[in-house]
């Protein structure tokens, strides 16, 4: 389950999330006591106007809004203070945790934002291909995803974007499977990679590669298909986490403006982002911890921004048994 939340206007708002920052654990423990084998999870990110008027400074080094893009296709920016992020291998505990957070938040929040991922077969997204095939795993995932000496404030964090995304069904199921293959990048059925010969260049998979100095630098996805049979939505929630949003964004702009412009990325042609944030996940030490601050009257005034997020690595995330493995991401 995805949820991305505002707060409120006023005082009362920002210390109830203050307060709950620090009830988490405890709110995690209790309902994954009652079946540890379900692995549940959260993780919490907090966006850049929410974080100045929770936290104030220091600040993230590189938090900031969501960055807009606009090239051949719309990448939007949209309101979120809080993305909870909560994975276990039976829905019924995310709900049940997702209702007691929200309980325990009452009026200082609004939900503007709710998701529920499931599992599609052997990991595979709506379009039928298989996502999230080159995740790092074990030491190069925390490598990707955890903060280090590079801000030492804020060691052990992690920042995360996401996105949700409206499949043209119809238009997809149009085109043949060598050029749904092509868009991709992959072969459907297999899930080999296209040699570079017969891969686009605008391919997906081409122009989500980022190199420096001749490194690739990866990030972890934890992408899940989601649905609405009686609105006719199909969709998948992007979330990425990397060490720096930098690597996400550079990827975002190569799919949406291209590389070189114009060379975009053309599964956009079918899937239409309708949402975008980007969030700071801190430390659970840092959680668990709040710091006590004094609001400033201009910081309680401010209305609920455009602001906008461990990963499930352990590393700034709230977990009981993490897994990396479907459906628990």
């Amino acid at each position: 389950m995805y949820l991305v939340l505002t707060i409120n206007p006023g005082a009362a708002p920002l210390d109830a999330v203050r307060d709950f920052c620090a009830d988490l654990s405890g709110l995690l423990r209790s309902v994954g006591f009652r079946d540890l084998d379900g692995r549940l999870s959260c993780i919490l990110g907090i966006g850049s106007e929410a974080w100045d008027r929770l936290f104030g400074s220091p600040k993230p080094k590189e938090l900031h809004p969501f960055k807009e893009i606009q090239g051949v296709h719309h990448a939007v920016s949209t309101p979120g203070d809080i993305l909870l992020h909560i994975r276990a291998t039976r829905m019924d505990l995310c709900f049940e945790l997702a209702a007691q957070i929200t309980s325990r938040l009452g009026e200082a929040v609004a939900v503007v934002d709710e998701v529920h991922g499931f599992q599609y077969f052997d990991n595979r997204d709506l379009l039928g291909f298989v996502d999230g095939t080159e995740n790092p795993t074990g030491g190069e995932a925390v490598d990707a995803t955890v903060i280090g000496d590079e801000d030492d404030d804020f060691a052990g964090g992690s920042y995360v974007i996401v996105q949700k995304y409206l499949h043209d069904m119809a238009g997809w199921n149009r085109l043949p499977v060598e050029m749904q293959e092509k868009i991709i990048g992959r072969s459907k059925q297999t899930n080999i990679e296209l040699d570079d010969d017969v891969k686009p260049t605008w391919a997906h998979n081409a122009l989500t590669v980022i190199e420096e100095d001749g490194e690739e630098l990866d990030i972890v996805r934890s992408n899940m298909p989601f649905g609405d049979i009686g609105k006719g939505e199909f969709g998948t929630y992007f979330i990425g986490y990397a060490k720096s949003p930098s690597r996400i964004e550079q990827m975002l702009e190569n799919m949406f403006i291209g590389r070189p412009p114009g060379n975009y990325d053309r599964l956009l042609d079918f899937s239409r982002a309708v949402t975008g944030s980007l969030f700071f996940v801190p430390s659970v030490d840092f959680l668990d911890n709040v710091p006590e601050i004094s609001t400033p009257q201009s910081l309680i005034e401010t209305s609920p921004g455009n602001s906008v997020t461990d990963s499930s690595l352990g590393i700034g995330s709230l977990k009981g048994e993490p897994s990396h493995e479907q459906p628990a991401s």
